[in-house]
């Protein structure tokens, strides 16, 4: 009797340790396979960076090789010619870029904070509308640019506001293509603010739009800047937007914004890389130096000012 009483703790001992090793062995196999996707996944990362990369240094290489010769003042003191080809460049297509850029953010900075303002603090989330508008907002900013373009070409251009083939048309056109994109990074600016803040604002008798001046826009400002440079340097890059509302290739006189002609860096760089005599293909390639060196330029300045501003929770 003492040795089959012993016999069936030890079986009992035996099948527990048995299930015990069995589990351990399932989650080393589960442990080996999520190891197995996780390396997977980071090798195909690495591959997709590095094929992005190299992508993007090729061209910047294949750029400075083509156009380091037009390096020089007259890249941006003169003006484009077909009789000059040598000596010719982009100073009326800068002019021109500059006053599209002035307009769009004319326009964004009040529109684009504004709305993100009101929809972040104020609007009623319960509300149909209020939902519409999120949703709509959230798919323009998908839209290809050659909508926006059509767009422009039928409110502005003709239609309703009839401004002609002007500068202005074209600012306005990549105001409304860029305007998401600052709305939804201006509301993720506001909403990573700690809520504590505007609540001990309101806890001590300010009004609501009192807290969000005074305490949610400075600390929310770096986002919104980041969301108004990201904005600014898809617009500067935009070309077929603009060709639609009737930006010209070669304009020899300096654009004025709400009327005449107008040209642009992207609409001038295009029409020169299509030209088949390599004094064009040479300052296309310089072309996309200096669009190169107007965002650096502009992104070192916003990177800057988000540095000097950034608080931290």
């Amino acid at each position: 009797m003492a040795s089959s009483s012993t016999r069936v703790p030890n079986r009992a001992g035996a099948a527990v340790a048995g299930a015990r090793a069995a589990v351990r062995s399932g989650f080393a196999k589960q442990g080996s396979v999520a190891d197995v996707g996780r390396a997977a996944f980071v090798g195909i990362m690495i591959v997709a960076l590095s094929v992005a990369v190299i992508a993007i240094f090729a061209i910047l290489a294949w750029a400075f090789v083509e156009g380091r010769t037009r390096l020089d003042l007259d890249l941006i003191m003169n003006g484009p010619s077909t009789a000059r080809r040598a000596t010719a460049g982009y100073s009326v297509a800068i002019v021109g870029t500059l006053q599209i850029i002035a307009g769009v953010i004319a326009v964004i900075v009040p529109l684009g904070t504004g709305a993100a303002i009101y929809l972040e603090q104020f609007a009623d989330r319960s509300r149909w509308y209020n939902r519409m508008i999120e949703l709509n907002i959230q798919n323009l900013a998908g839209v290809p640019s050659i909508v926006f373009g059509i767009l422009g070409l039928a409110f502005f251009v003709r239609g309703p506001f009839s401004w002609g083939l002007v500068a202005a048309a074209g600012s306005a056109t990549i105001a409304l293509l860029v305007l998401p994109t600052v709305i939804l990074a201006s509301r993720e600016a506001i909403r990573a603010v700690p809520s504590s803040i505007l609540e001990g604002s309101l806890a001590l008798g300010v009004t609501r739009w009192q807290g969000v001046r005074k305490q949610v826009l400075p600390a929310a400002f770096p986002g919104i800047l980041t969301g108004i440079i990201l904005a600014v340097s898809r617009a500067i890059g935009e070309a077929a937007p603009l060709l639609l509302v009737g930006a010209l290739t070669f304009v020899t006189f300096y654009p004025n914004f709400f009327e005449g002609g107008f040209s642009a860096l992207p609409v001038l760089i295009y029409n020169y890389a299509g030209r088949a005599q390599v004094e064009f293909q040479i300052l296309a390639a310089a072309g996309v130096l200096l669009m190169l060196v107007i965002l650096l330029a502009i992104n070192s300045v916003a990177i800057w000012l988000r540095a000097r501003y950034e608080r931290t929770w």
